[in-house]
């Protein structure tokens, strides 16, 4: 286990937050979800629905310019969908 997320970003490639430089801004969502959820794999894909905006959130990893609140969010298994 690696630890109880409540916040993460979504970028266009897997790694683009971990090598410098990061994305810009307007590929990169900041995901808040207050419930959080236990990460085991930083490899495990998963689905999240909530609702998108557009803010500025920035801190020492990246900036992003859209925020989305997640309101449900479940690790991905391949044909469940």
């Amino acid at each position: 286990m690696i630890g109880e997320v409540t916040e993460f970003f979504l970028v266009p490639f897997f790694g683009a937050c971990i090598h410098y430089p990061p994305p810009p801004p307007n590929q990169i969502i900041h995901a808040s979800y207050p419930e959080g959820f236990e990460l085991t794999s930083i490899y495990d894909p998963f689905w999240l629905s909530g609702t998108l905006s557009v803010a500025i959130v920035s801190n020492e990893v990246a900036t992003a310019a859209y925020t989305v609140t997640v309101d449900k969010l479940e690790i991905y298994e391949e044909g469940a969908f």
